[in-house]
């Protein structure tokens, strides 16, 4: 009587690994086959182009900037540095702007009347280009972190709004009944089968957000802070270092590839703990 439900939840999780580590093979897989199809494309806008190599750097000389050139180590340890400082700004952006989404998402599907009050006017304020913002952020929050996460907070905030409202909203009318004629809260309701419905919604989102907040880290500080890869970027340019400069893009561009993957793989426990019918769809979708 015990040994059954064991061997199935065993096989369960079995079944679990096995999905998670081929998304991990696939992932190694196309990142190669992507690494691969950018560097022969990189080669070739050189070439065909006629390029000049005193500004257009090749993959060869920025693998030799961090390798074999005599300031190598200095190049990495610069680099490493300043990336710390994108990544702290970058995380807690979307930290908070996550946060803060999910909370204004609940707010919204539970009072609509709040939801036709306050959305025209976040729609309003996402219309206006964050360059355009950023001054404005910097003088009322200042030039620091707090700034800085502002900034990553709003790229962040609006994707995962739309889509975790979207996702609360998902759920089967026939789920929303049961849960009347058993007189669930409005909040029960919420956290027993509208919040788990959201989860593909939040992933979904997060997938953009992510590097979208990378990117907002980005310009806060080459605009405001004067830390970390955004600003070496301004300096590298101001300073005619095109290796450095083509260096961190390569550098920012592998990162938000290894985030977006790294959402990717998360997603498969955390499908298959709150919405098992999506987290085995590549189960079903293999012979």
């Amino acid at each position: 009587m015990i040994t059954a439900p064991v061997t199935r939840a065993r096989r369960t999780w079995a079944e679990l690994l096995l999905v998670f580590l081929r998304r991990v093979v696939r992932a190694m897989v196309m990142a190669t086959v992507s690494l691969a199809m950018v560097v022969v494309l990189w080669y070739a806008v050189i070439e065909v182009l006629h390029l000049n190599p005193f500004f257009a750097k090749s993959p060869l000389d920025v693998w030799r900037y961090v390798t074999s050139d005599p300031s190598a180590v200095g190049n990495r340890k610069e680099l490493w540095s300043n990336l710390l400082v994108t990544l702290r700004d970058a995380g807690l952006g979307f930290l908070v702007g996550t946060i803060v989404a999910m909370a204004m998402a609940v707010i919204f599907v539970l009072q609509r009347t709040i939801e036709q009050t306050f959305m025209p006017v976040a729609i309003a304020l996402r219309s206006i280009p964050l360059i355009a913002l950023t001054p404005l952020i910097c003088l009322v929050f200042g030039r620091g972190l707090l700034g800085v996460t502002v900034i990553s907070g709003i790229v962040t905030f609006f994707p995962t709004l739309v889509n975790s409202i979207r996702g609360l909203r998902s759920v089967p009318s026939e789920a929303l009944d049961l849960m009347h004629c058993y007189g669930a809260s409005p909040v029960t309701t919420l956290r027993k089968v509208q919040l788990p419905s959201a989860i593909p919604a939040l992933f979904a989102s997060a997938r953009i957000a992510a590097p979208a907040a990378l990117l907002g880290g980005i310009l806060a500080e080459w605009l405001a802070t004067g830390q970390g890869l955004g600003y070496l970027m301004l300096e590298a340019v101001i300073q005619s270092r095109f290796t450095t400069l083509w260096t961190s893009v390569v550098l920012l561009t592998s990162i938000s590839l290894l985030i977006y993957n790294l959402v990717m793989l998360f997603e498969v426990p955390m499908l298959a703990r709150y919405t098992p019918n999506q987290s085995y769809s590549e189960k079903r979708s293999s012979p």
